[in-house]
């Protein structure tokens, strides 16, 4: 008997595969000796990595809600993995290459750690309505997708200081960040309470029950 896939192989699941397997290029391209591939250039093959990359999260995420059937679990589960994955990965090759405190990255890679077991947890009691993303949350999204090329990048470009640029808004993002995993804390600790995150639970399994 010939098995079947677990999942429908569609454009959204191609493009966030393609974004899973450009992932290693990002820190990868670092390592190729100098004699090889000259620093600017490293920079550069790094910075249209990630921005590809980050080009096929919108992208996919739009076809997903935009064509009927596009949306799957496997890709609702893969896709916020593949952003958390290839967000950290840049920021160790930063710090790495000393141009990210180690801090700031901690930072931001710890909250989307700590948000994301939130998330998980509410959406077990059946709260995950009290944890969507927020503004502060798309906002600080918009300064650190902004300051990591910039950073790879590195270089000047027209006298532009593009390094100094990323630095400001990477730390913007580390203040947003913290900022917007307190409102998610906020928002969840209620429930942190073992009789309300029980009584949560059973009117979500009695509401499922229902719809069924």
């Amino acid at each position: 008997m010939k098995l079947k896939p677990p999942f429908k192989l569609n454009v959204p699941m191609v493009l966030t595969w393609i974004r899973i397997a450009l992932i290693p290029v990002v820190i990868g391209v670092f390592y190729i000796p100098d004699g090889i591939l000259a620093d600017h250039w490293q920079n550069v093959i790094a910075c249209v990595v990630f921005v590809v990359a980050a080009v096929t999260d919108a992208l996919d995420g739009f076809l997903a809600r935009r064509y009927e059937g596009w949306a799957t679990r496997m890709g609702a589960f893969l896709d916020p993995i593949a952003d958390k994955l290839l967000v950290a990965a840049a920021l160790v090759a930063l710090v790495g290459l000393d141009r990210c405190d180690m801090a700031v990255a901690m930072i931001i890679i710890g909250r989307e750690i700590t948000v994301t077991g939130i998330r998980e947890w509410m959406a077990k009691i059946g709260e995950s309505g009290r944890v969507k993303v927020n503004w502060y949350g798309k906002t600080k999204t918009i300064a650190q997708m902004t300051a990591i090329p910039c950073l790879l990048w590195s270089d000047p470009v027209f006298g532009i200081p593009v390094a100094t640029i990323g630095t400001g808004l990477i730390f913007i993002a580390a203040i947003l960040t913290i900022y917007s995993m307190y409102v998610y804390l906020r928002a969840a600790a209620p429930f942190f309470e073992e009789a309300r995150a029980a009584r949560a639970a059973a009117r979500a399994a009695a509401a499922q029950k229902a719809g069924r």
